[in-house]
């Protein structure tokens, strides 16, 4: 029975990973600049953990069929070093390993989260609260009026807490739940938590950003083609977290000129 289960424990383990080589799995489009560098990352990753999964699978089928039915008064052998040279051996292993995805990955990240957004890229406020997504455009004049959290009422809308009445550059602000965008345009979000830890993802662009209550955080992105993509939150918030949810609609120069008017004449 023994190297019946080490045979089994084999096959298991080359069944496990015949999907991922066999591409069945396919990722969502890409609608980024800097997607394909996660892309190419991610692919590092899985194959550089699917080795070492495979590997580590294979030798412990081996070891369970070579030696599961030792006979009695056989040989025991031990490895040199004992328990202490096989930590200190999967130390290494493990830290060469996640020094080499470090390595790898330095550049695709610090194209997302290490490299500034260029002095042009659009800002929008993205604010995350229980259970929703809401964001903030500024007007003509191309400035945020300030913000006030005693201010703020959803029953009149007053989402961001803003105080027209006392600040002209509120005036002119923008607010939406849809996340309209130019293509091919920089977009610089300046992200804040109204409530408790919520998250930004939208898979087509290859971010995960959370939002940390008390902490104004940024993120920056290119899009490149056109379309509507769900962004969800990642992060439980509580018991409407499984529903906050928002759309990142990108469209065209002109169709996003038309977006804009519209939003103004409905302020």
């Amino acid at each position: 029975m023994g190297k019946l289960f080490g045979v089994i424990l084999a096959i298991i383990a080359l069944a496990s990973a015949y999907p991922i080589v066999a591409h069945w799995y396919v990722q969502p489009i890409d609608i980024s600049t800097h997607g394909h560098a996660i892309d190419e990352q991610l692919a590092d990753t899985m194959a550089e953990a699917g080795l070492a999964f495979l590997g580590a699978q294979l030798l412990l089928a081996f070891f369970v069929w070579r030696f599961s039915e030792r006979k009695a008064g056989a040989k025991v052998w031990n490895i040199p070093g004992g328990a202490t040279l096989m930590v200190a051996a999967a130390f290494i292993l493990v830290g060469t390993e996640i020094l080499a995805l470090g390595v790898l990955g330095q550049k695709a990240w610090a194209n997302v989260y290490f490299t500034p957004p260029k002095p042009d890229a659009m800002q929008i406020q993205a604010q995350a609260g229980q259970f929703a997504f809401y964001f903030r455009y500024p007007g003509v004049d191309g400035k945020f009026g300030p913000l006030h959290p005693d201010k703020i009422d959803e029953g009149n809308s007053n989402f961001f807490g803003l105080d027209p009445a006392n600040d002209v550059e509120s005036r002119d602000d923008i607010v939406s739940g849809e996340l309209a965008v130019p293509v091919n345009r920089e977009i610089q979000l300046l992200m804040h938590a109204k409530d408790v830890g919520h998250s930004f993802y939208v898979r087509e662009l290859r971010i995960q950003q959370d939002f940390v209550p008390g902490l104004d955080l940024s993120v920056h992105f290119t899009p490149t083609q056109t379309g509507k993509y769900e962004i969800v939150c990642t992060q439980l918030c509580g018991l409407g977290h499984y529903n906050m949810k928002a759309y990142l609609n990108v469209l065209s120069q002109e169709d996003f000129d038309k977006w804009m008017k519209q939003k103004i004449s409905e302020q």
